[in-house]
């Protein structure tokens, strides 16, 4: 499974980076405006300045909801830098988007996806990947990981390439439970990844063993 972090912050990239697991990168305006990135150049430019600090995927998201928007913006987009996805919201406009960048050879994420029919539409478009957003579906008390597992059985039953990429991760369960689901990445703040080094019994056996070095020293 792939871990991607989902954040605008350039320091916990680079700290999610040297851990060495790092595969990506998403961002969206909300978390652009959470670093106080505003103004098209400006945006412009942290989004180059996350491609130099990672090497896989950068998800870079549409403003337009028209289809000649989306087009224009995701191809300028796209053409900032290699790593680019361009990151397309689930509107019929978005789907006809999907299918032209497709067409082109150009990687996109469809977005906010909540339900297994978008799910469906998206990968029939040629969608690079799909971000089912678990965390906000379960604050609706809807278990966001039934749509996780709902969306591998129908891309496992018709061989779709699109990849799986749960986003809305609130903390660490949720990365080991979409692992267990067959995710093939998940998206989530830096603290969720964080979690999974941290167990009690391991700070038991490191604190024990240096102990005992240290009383054989």
């Amino acid at each position: 499974m792939k871990f991607f972090i989902d954040t605008a912050n350039l320091d916990q990239i680079e700290e999610a980076q040297s851990l060495g697991i790092l595969d990506g990168v998403t961002t969206n305006p909300s978390l652009m405006a959470k670093e106080g990135i505003t103004g098209q150049k400006n945006i412009i430019d942290h989004y180059l300045k996350i491609c130099d600090i990672v090497d896989g995927d950068v998800s870079a998201e549409v403003i337009s909801v028209d289809y000649d928007g989306i087009v224009k913006e995701g191809e300028e987009l796209a053409s900032l830098h290699k790593q680019i996805v361009i990151k397309v919201p689930m509107i019929e406009e978005g789907v006809k988007a999907i299918r032209y960048f497709s067409d082109k050879g150009l990687k996109t994420n469809c977005t906010l996806i909540f339900s297994s029919g978008q799910a469906l539409l998206a990968a029939k478009a040629g969608a690079t990947y799909v971000s089912p957003f678990i965390g906000r579906l379960d604050d609706i008390s809807t278990d966001g990981l039934d749509l996780i597992s709902d969306i591998r059985d129908i891309y496992d039953n018709y061989a779709y390439e699109t990849e799986i990429l749960a986003a809305s991760i609130r903390h660490t369960m949720h990365i080991i439970d979409c692992a267990k689901i067959g995710a093939d990445v998940i998206t989530s703040p830096l603290s969720a990844i964080k979690g999974l080094l941290k167990h009690p019994l391991t700070d038991i056996g490191l604190e024990k063993f240096l102990s005992d070095h240290k009383k054989g020293s």
